[in-house]
């Protein structure tokens, strides 16, 4: 007997919404401590709901548990910003082909351009670029492949977020998007393939450059 998933309290949510906010917006900046009674008294709610929040909040790998440590914001670095953005790499770009295939409505990822470009601060900019890679995916037709890549969202976002602070580059990103939207709307799925793939692999190089070492003569 299959059961469903039992929903989240609003409580919960509510504090889970705020303090994932918080995160994107650098308000809670990575490595920083998340402590159960400091976060309750500021929302005016018990420990249970920003427990609970915080364990979701782990699972989307914005937060990390430790035994010893608690709860604490990820830490973004570039190993772990390359890691995830090569799974954008290898599965956004194929999911885009297949939503192109089934002839998929786009007209969400164009909202979402829109969004973002009125957007008054880095969270809402972010969520509104997270809407727009997600409205190229969702529609490939197999939900496992769109499920995987929602795993990774928050994550890509934690990231977008930590390189925006050292670099404000959201208007180059957003001439990507248009020109990936572009060439999805013209009907040239490589083309917008390619286009998704580059902007991913650019922006996570530009971001966090890997290092290089050469062999010594």
């Amino acid at each position: 007997m299959a059961f469903a998933p039992s929903p989240i309290p609003s409580r919960t949510q509510y504090v889970l919404e705020a303090i994932k906010h918080s995160i994107l917006t650098g308000g809670l900046t990575p490595g920083q401590p998340l402590v159960e009674a400091e976060l309750a008294a500021g929302f005016g709610v018990s420990k249970t709901p920003v427990r609970e929040a915080l364990k979701t909040l782990a699972g989307t790998g914005l937060v990390v548990m430790s035994q010893f440590k608690g709860a604490t914001v990820r830490t973004v670095d570039a190993a772990m910003a390359h890691e995830v953005y090569d799974v954008r790499m290898l599965l956004e770009p194929e999911a885009l082909r297949r939503s192109l295939a089934r002839h998929a409505s786009l007209e969400d990822a164009r909202e979402a351009l829109v969004r973002a470009d009125g957007a008054a601060d880095r969270a809402e900019r972010s969520l509104a670029n997270r809407e727009f890679h997600r409205a190229l995916y969702l529609p490939c037709g197999n939900p496992l492949l769109a499920r995987m890549l929602d795993e990774v969202r928050d994550q890509a976002a934690l990231v977008s977020t930590v390189a925006w602070a050292a670099v404000p580059s959201w208007e180059r990103e957003a001439t990507e998007h248009r020109e990936i939207l572009r060439l999805a709307l013209a009907g040239d799925a490589d083309g917008a393939a390619r286009a998704l793939h580059d902007h991913i692999a650019s922006f996570v190089q530009r971001a966090f450059p890997e290092e290089t070492t050469h062999d010594q003569p």
